[in-house]
């Protein structure tokens, strides 16, 4: 089988060509992301193994004729045409699990962030050598609600940090485990109560259709005055107007987060307003993409570039994962990790 792997280089490059040519498998590999307007030259790949920042839609995938498998290097896979690729009788494969640690720490660092202002007094003193607390208050995590949207692996990773700190924690997930309450200590509530209850939302869910803008202007309204979100999901779960209107309004006292919608386009700004009007220029949604830039601008914002994931065992365990997916799919044409 022909194999590219798109979005791979330095040591993950390395990792994965050592790992694969074990198996007898060689693949060509493409430091940047898979899109219709960064189509390869080659298109007679049997196989590709792509990242988020990838899109993987039907002009894509008829851009690789003799296309069998598609994986993707991670647990969200909203990336890829997955009912095309059906379609096409194309096999999908992903990373279930990763690090559900690994997001749980960079959600909870947010958190502490924001709660005791730590970017705003680091970027004073190196921008102005000002050492100084003035204005710099926070306020104690002790004691207050931490509502959980998503209380699946990562959000029970949240969970347990967040009862370190003594926080009390409200959940809100389509699955109720009632024994899975009572052994981490937290209490189930509907997702309107998780919204008005919380002092702190912190929002761990898959991207599906039944999740975009699951926060949204008809419910923004309905989050306790003074609370803080945070995103290390997706970014299209948050509608950005109403994220930004309730930051205006003062519903929410702040932000952090790790995704944005049309974060795939911050990447490459100016490349994009270069291209021209018929290919996936249109489809941007420039109101969102200068909301962006409001919130970047706000001080009460936190923004990171989709780095939740991003520390060296995390990596690794993805890459591990892609390498059983693909090599188990090449020598038996067995799926072990199925988009379901």
């Amino acid at each position: 089988m022909k194999i590219a792997i798109f979005q791979s280089k330095g040591w993950e490059q390395e990792y994965l060509k050592n790992a694969l040519s074990q198996k007898n498998i060689e693949a060509d590999f493409y430091p940047e992301s898979l899109s219709k307007s960064k189509l390869p030259d080659k298109n007679d790949y049997d196989a590709i193994s792509v990242f988020v920042g990838s899109l993987v839609d039907k002009e894509v995938i008829d851009y690789f004729p003799n296309l069998k498998l598609i994986t993707t290097r991670s647990t969200g896979f909203d990336h890829i045409n997955k009912v095309y690729a059906k379609e096409k009788n194309i096999a999908l494969e992903y990373v279930p699990f990763y690090g559900e640690n690994t997001v749980a720490e960079f959600a909870m660092g947010l958190i502490l962030t924001l709660s005791r202002k730590l970017y705003l007094g680091i970027d004073r003193i190196k921008e102005t050598g000002e050492f100084s607390f003035d204005g710099l208050e926070g306020f104690d995590l002790k004691g207050k609600t931490l509502g959980v949207v998503g209380a699946g692996r990562i959000g029970q990773h949240v969970i347990k940090m967040a009862k370190g700190f003594d926080m009390n924690i409200i959940a809100y997930d389509r699955t109720l485990k009632p024994e899975l309450a009572k052994e981490l200590g937290f209490e189930y509530k509907t997702f309107d109560e998780v919204l008005g209850q919380s002092d702190i939302i912190t929002l761990h869910l898959f991207y599906a259709p039944e999740t975009h803008h699951i926060i949204n202007k008809e419910n923004i309204s309905k989050i306790k005055k003074g609370a803080y979100l945070i995103n290390t999901a997706r970014g299209p779960i948050v509608d950005t107007e109403a994220l930004v209107l309730a930051l205006e309004k003062g519903i929410l006292a702040g932000a952090g987060l790790d995704v944005l919608e049309e974060e795939g386009t911050l990447k490459d700004e100016q490349g994009y307003w270069m291209r021209d009007a018929d290919d996936d220029a249109k489809d941007i949604n420039m109101k969102t993409l200068l909301q962006n830039h409001v919130l970047f601008k706000m001080p009460n914002v936190v923004v990171t570039p989709h780095n939740a994931f991003n520390t060296r065992e995390a990596i690794i365990r993805i890459l591990d994962t892609d390498i059983l997916n693909i090599t188990s799919f090449v020598e038996t044409g067995k799926v072990i990790n199925p988009i379901s």
